[in-house]
């Protein structure tokens, strides 16, 4: 009988284990490559498919496929779509006009702009009074070169507004439609089409930054132009009469005024007041239906209520009443002392107009405006007032404002 030593056991015992463990490593190992010949195999699948998807892409760019770019302004009107469809009824006018100076009689050019309107099927062209005022030999050249003698057949100085007839072929003509700019907001987009120094079919674009502003134009005399409307579209000289549209390529307004050194201040004749007085402009040449109320005024402002001790600072401080007007007959009282305010001196003791038909009136540009879109000569009107701290009703029959001088 053998005795088996100690030593030998372990022996044995260390042989198994390095079988074992020799074992273990030889299945790890095969494991991983059969494990990474199916990941082979499926990156391979991967790859095929992304060269039959390449393929195809390669034989759609072989149809020679052309892209090009619009632009869009809130994602539904093209802009250069807009201005093809709109730009042959734009027009330039040039005209004469004689002027004195220290060296005598002179002759001046004058250019601005204007569009085409059907009015009853009869072809006219719309501009600035201020542009054909007093103005001879007056044409008109169309967007193809051609151009054509025009004489003015309605005027009305106190809204800019001119009516042209063209002695120019039919087909010369192509109308823009005029909608009502009575629902224009401040925001809204907008886009002025004219001839900046004399750069014909000159576009550009902006916004609505105010409505019923007053400008002062001299062929106007004394009296407001109201109602207007206040553009960030820059424009120039030359833009005068040019339409204003709106993103539908519709006249919403003419482009008639800037403010000289000012950043996107320009100005335009609303549409709604075209609408209103081309029946008249062109069956009369004139339009006489401007309301008159006969007074004369300044913006009230916190430092004025303050130094009056007034609690409104809001409204229209009359400093003068026109005699024999229709404010004067009603009754409304003007200023009667000179006080400064800080730097300005201010005729006081008149009503404060706050007030016309229940509509709240901030300042002049509201009173003006208001009575410039909603009223007509020998309408009867309510105008709130703050006479003595104390608010009055006062009716008044509206006049006719004088013929422009």
């Amino acid at each position: 009988m053998y005795e088996v030593s100690g030593n030998t056991r372990k022996s044995r015992n260390t042989y198994l284990a390095a079988f074992v463990a020799f074992f273990v490593v030889a299945m790890f190992i095969a494991g991983y490559f059969v494990g990474g010949s199916y990941s082979s195999s499926a990156t391979t699948s991967e790859f095929s498919l992304l060269d039959q998807q390449l393929d195809t892409l390669q034989e759609e760019s072989d149809n020679e496929v052309t892209l090009t770019t619009t632009y869009y302004y809130y994602n539904t009107t093209s802009l250069g779509a807009l201005y093809q469809s709109v730009e042959d009824s734009v027009v330039v006018i040039t005209g004469v006009v004689q002027q004195y100076s220290f060296f005598g009689l002179q002759v001046a050019t004058v250019q601005g702009s204007g569009f085409v309107y059907s009015y009853n099927g009869d072809m006219v062209v719309i501009t600035n009074n201020h542009v054909v005022d007093s103005a001879m030999n007056i044409t008109v050249t169309f967007s193809n070169g051609n151009g054509y003698p025009a004489s003015v057949i309605g005027a009305d100085a106190y809204a800019d507004l001119a009516i042209l007839d063209v002695q120019a072929p039919a087909d010369e003509f192509q109308p823009l439609k005029i909608t009502s700019s009575s629902d224009l907001q401040v925001g809204d987009p907008v886009i002025a089409i004219g001839s900046p120094f004399g750069l014909g079919g000159t576009m550009t674009t902006g916004i609505v930054s105010q409505l019923g502003r007053t400008i002062q134009e001299s062929t106007a005399g004394s009296y407001p132009i109201a109602n207007i409307i206040q553009t960030s579209v820059p424009i120039n000289p030359g833009n005068s009469g040019g339409p204003l549209l709106n993103y539908r390529g519709e006249v919403i307004g003419i482009t008639t005024a800037i403010i000289e050194d000012s950043n996107g201040l320009g100005f335009a004749i609303p549409s709604s007041t075209i609408l209103r007085e081309i029946d008249l402009l062109i069956s009369t040449g004139s339009y006489d239906q401007h309301s008159w109320l006969g007074v004369a005024g300044v913006d009230m402002k916190y430092s004025i209520a303050s130094a009056l001790g007034e609690d409104v600072t809001y409204g229209w401080l009359l400093t003068q009443v026109t005699r024999g007007g229709a404010a004067d007959t009603a009754g409304l009282q003007g200023g009667t002392r000179q006080m400064k305010i800080y730097d300005e001196w201010v005729t006081t003791g008149g009503d404060i107009i706050i007030a016309v038909d229940g509509t709240r009136i901030i300042d002049g540009d509201c009173l003006m405006s208001y009575l410039e879109e909603h009223t007509s000569p020998g309408q009867i009107i309510t105008l709130t007032v703050i006479r003595d701290h104390e608010p009055l009703n006062i009716s008044v029959t509206l006049g006719q404002r004088p013929p422009a001088t």
